[in-house]
């Protein structure tokens, strides 16, 4: 094959794949942005149960745990110490005249085996403690990372009509920012505090925009998944799923998606909503930030494993199958990316060294055209979310600086080929241990932690 028709099939392949998904973006964009709040329902009609996962959380677990109880007087909070280093016990242990707070202790060696695990072992805990006659139809379990700060007015949303009033609603996932977008880190040189504050922009942009375009999207194809935080689940289908060994939650190192998966699976129905939400902390170290998503992409190709259960399930359409199984095959067509993107421009540099003339010939007579759409329609599904973002969420952003969030999150984008690679080289090695990812209040040192 001489290398014109290498170049033109290459250049081919990736305009196509440019084209779809600047399709598939502008498809999404259209009902988040026409997406309008819903009426809610009663809290009182349910029973609430809060699971906080912990490894060394002595920092903000604390805190945590009073904005619960103070938001939530009627619920249940149960702290689950993965065996932590550090007080994490002990700071939960001074809440001990409040009935409704609970400590459910893990010890090595097993503890510290995942954030699964440790769920299965509070979800245990839990149907010990409310007996066999309780009613799990009208219990919902809420997941709510260490640091996590559920909006006040969730319980509420998420006892309406559409989502747990509805019975085959078996999850809830409520939307997701970042409570320090826009507040810089102090006590760090200012360079290294603007590409920090960057950078939790850009996971506040992503959360709250192109992540939550695509679980309002899922409710069309019933695939709506679960996140990490802010994760609703009735008690009742957590158990349709647990199992002999009571184990609702799996080994993959994305259990949310992983959950999801079993739940619609098993013919539950799962929702999305935009009227409630829950803070988190994003980061503001670039290394913390990688780590973090190459346990999340490693995660999803560990899910591959369910590609037959998926299309076997008779609870999922052919669309949402097919749904999900674009959704499984992102980090590998991100290697792909990496792969067929680069080699067009490789081709035509080495043209351009051993024929320059004829290379300028051919761009001057119209591939300059060629060039303009193809970095068009390349950039153009990431930089429209920067003014989407200012549309629904940032409206005090003024509107050349969203056009500049939206050229950054498409550099952001980037960094997922980054960990797409290093997640599967995790996994040629073997290494499917859980790495904890650092509060941004713990040292530098620390930064992920060993896998176990």
């Amino acid at each position: 094959m001489n290398l014109d028709v290498l170049l033109g099939f290459t250049q081919a392949l990736a305009l196509t794949m440019s084209v779809a998904f600047v399709t598939y973006v502008f498809l999404i964009v259209v009902p988040y942005l026409r997406y309008r709040p819903r009426p809610v329902g009663r809290a009182a009609d349910f029973e609430w149960h809060f699971l906080v996962p912990c490894r060394d959380e002595e920092a903000v677990i604390g805190d945590t745990v009073r904005y619960l109880r103070e938001s939530f007087p009627g619920a249940h909070v149960w702290v689950i110490d993965d065996d932590s280093d550090d007080g994490t016990a002990e700071v939960v242990r001074g809440f001990r005249d409040d009935r409704n707070i609970h400590l459910v202790r893990r010890r090595r060696p097993h503890a510290r085996t995942g954030k699964g695990d440790a769920l299965n072992d509070a979800y245990r805990t839990l149907k010990l403690w409310m007996g066999r006659h309780a009613d799990a139809d009208r219990a919902v379990v809420v997941v709510v990372d260490a640091d996590g700060r559920p909006a006040r007015n969730c319980l509420d949303v998420c006892a309406a009509e559409h989502l747990f009033g509805d019975p085959a609603i078996g999850a809830v996932q409520v939307d997701v920012r970042m409570v320090n977008a826009g507040v810089r880190q102090a006590g760090v040189p200012r360079w290294r505090g603007v590409l920090g504050d960057l950078l939790v922009r850009m996971q506040d942009l992503e959360f709250r925009t192109a992540i939550a375009a695509i679980q309002l999207s899922r409710g069309v194809t019933g695939t709506i998944s679960m996140g990490g935080n802010g994760q609703f689940t009735r008690l009742s289908a957590l158990d349709s799923i647990a199992g002999p060994a009571g184990q609702p939650w799996r080994g993959s190192l994305l259990e949310d998606f992983e959950l999801g998966v079993h739940l619609l699976t098993a013919g539950w129905r799962t929702g999305f909503t935009l009227d409630a939400h829950v803070h988190q902390e994003g980061l503001y170290s670039l290394r913390r930030f990688l780590a973090q998503r190459t346990r999340w992409g490693q995660g999803t190709m560990q899910c591959l494993r369910y590609v037959r259960r998926i299309w076997a399930s008779p609870h999922l359409s052919t669309l949402g199958a097919s749904e999900m199984m674009y959704y499984l095959a992102q980090p590998w067509m991100q290697l792909l990316g990496t792969l067929v993107y680069p080699i067009p421009l490789l081709l035509l540099g080495h043209r351009a060294v051993t024929a320059p003339g004829e290379v300028w010939t051919w761009f001057v007579d119209g591939a300059w055209i060629l060039f303009t759409v193809y970095g068009m329609f390349g950039l153009l599904p990431f930089v429209l979310w920067g003014p989407v973002y200012r549309t629904r969420c940032a409206p005090a952003l003024g509107r050349w600086r969203a056009v500049g969030l939206g050229f950054a999150y498409a550099l952001y984008i980037y960094t997922f080929y980054i960990t797409s690679w290093r997640a599967v080289i995790r996994l040629a090695r073997g290494r499917n241990g859980w790495a904890k990812t650092r509060r941004n209040t713990e040292r530098i040192t620390g930064d992920v932690a060993l896998d176990h």
